[in-house]
């Protein structure tokens, strides 16, 4: 494991007037590096060959571009030279943990990160120090899980990754143990997923409501958890089955997708934000006593608002979530600050402000 005296001399070495923001170019590349081209952060980009053409695109946004035959390479010795000579601090997001793997961002990365590096796995359900052991010390309620798939009585959803795609969601709903039996059996047959995979798949009670995904930014700087906005996933197919009147929807055979796709905007009444900032405060003093120093940055809590108005948790991101449409729509960074922004510049502005108070080796790991 990287002792955090290792990234310390690390960074003791770097010209800290000439710092480079680093990220993958997957994901939320783009929102990231545009946050720090606002705040006049230069940047760097580790492209996957074949994969690079947005990034070219956008000319204004990254600085330099390094190109890999795969973006697990980035853990090639040559590959953290390069960034250490561009003062680089990785920004994670959900391609960078998917891609290097946890060993690697753990062991063999000899690079800042913004974040707690140790924090990234408790996203993985089947680890023992998990999302769900957060919520519970948290005193977050998130849905009921099912021990065995004998125990499904009522709707419940399967959550599993693709065989294939890993990075991409398999999930399924299903009514009792016989559907469950059913449709897991024909994924595996159509090798959607694996009977591996299913054994350390999670199954979840359904729950109904409305979802929002909240998102928050903690900072070692400052001692509030900042709420900064929400957004929604658009999923395929799920979205466009939804507009289709039932009886329609009734003639497909066609199974429902999770697969995300995009974002939309969307805000909360008044009265509930009281409890959404209750949310972020007690989940992230859970993390701080679980993982110390606990949350570094930005996370997202994708939330179920029940009809009785309580929110439920039905996942967690621990690193950038994917949501650029906050951006340009939430009003509640505006509230803050004056201004519309979203995740990549509030990055940028914790990046700037340890730099102007020599606390820079507060905020990475």
């Amino acid at each position: 494991m990287i002792h955090p005296d290792s990234i310390a001399d690390v960074i003791e070495k770097y010209d800290l007037k000439n710092i480079h923001m680093a990220v993958i170019g997957s994901h939320s590349a783009l929102e990231i590096m545009d946050g720090a081209k606002d705040e006049g952060l230069r940047t760097v980009c580790i492209c996957q060959k074949g994969r690079e053409l947005p990034y070219l695109r956008f000319k204004r946004l990254a600085d330099k571009i390094i190109l890999v035959d795969k973006f697990s390479d980035m853990v090639f010795k040559e590959n953290q030279d390069k960034l250490r000579e561009l003062n680089s601090i990785i920004v994670p997001h959900r391609a960078f943990t998917a891609y290097l793997g946890y060993d690697s961002i753990e062991n063999d990365l000899l690079l800042p990160i913004l974040g707690n590096r140790l924090l990234f796995r408790a996203e993985e359900r089947s680890y023992n120090k998990n999302q769900y052991l957060l919520l519970e010390q948290a005193q977050i309620a998130h849905p009921k899980i099912y021990k065995n798939y004998t125990e499904i009585d009522k709707l419940a959803i399967v959550k599993i990754q693709e065989y294939t795609r890993k990075l991409e969601r398999a999930f399924f709903i299903v009514s009792s143990m016989q559907d469950y039996l059913e449709k897991s059996q024909k994924k595996i047959r159509e090798k959607i997923i694996t009977s591996e995979d299913l054994k350390n798949s999670v199954i979840e009670e359904f729950v109904l409501g409305t979802y929002f995904n909240f998102n928050f930014f903690s900072s070692p700087l400052t001692p509030e958890t900042e709420f900064l906005g929400i957004e929604r996933r658009l999923q395929t197919n799920l979205n466009d089955l939804n507009a289709i009147p039932a009886k329609q929807q009734l003639e497909f055979d066609t199974e429902v997708k999770h697969i995300e796709i995009g974002h939309t905007p969307a805000s909360i009444r008044e009265s509930m934000l009281e409890k959404v900032f209750e949310l972020g405060d007690k989940f992230t003093a859970a993390v701080r006593k679980e993982y110390p120093p606990g949350i570094i940055g930005p996370f997202s809590l994708q939330s179920i608002v029940t009809p009785e108005l309580e929110i439920v948790v039905y996942d967690v991101s621990l690193r950038v979530p994917g949501n650029p449409i906050m951006a340009t729509t939430s009003p509640y960074t505006k509230y803050s600050h004056g201004y519309t922004f979203g995740i990549g510049r509030r990055i940028a502005m914790e990046v700037k402000a340890a730099l102007a108070s020599n606390m820079l080796s507060r905020i990475i790991t």
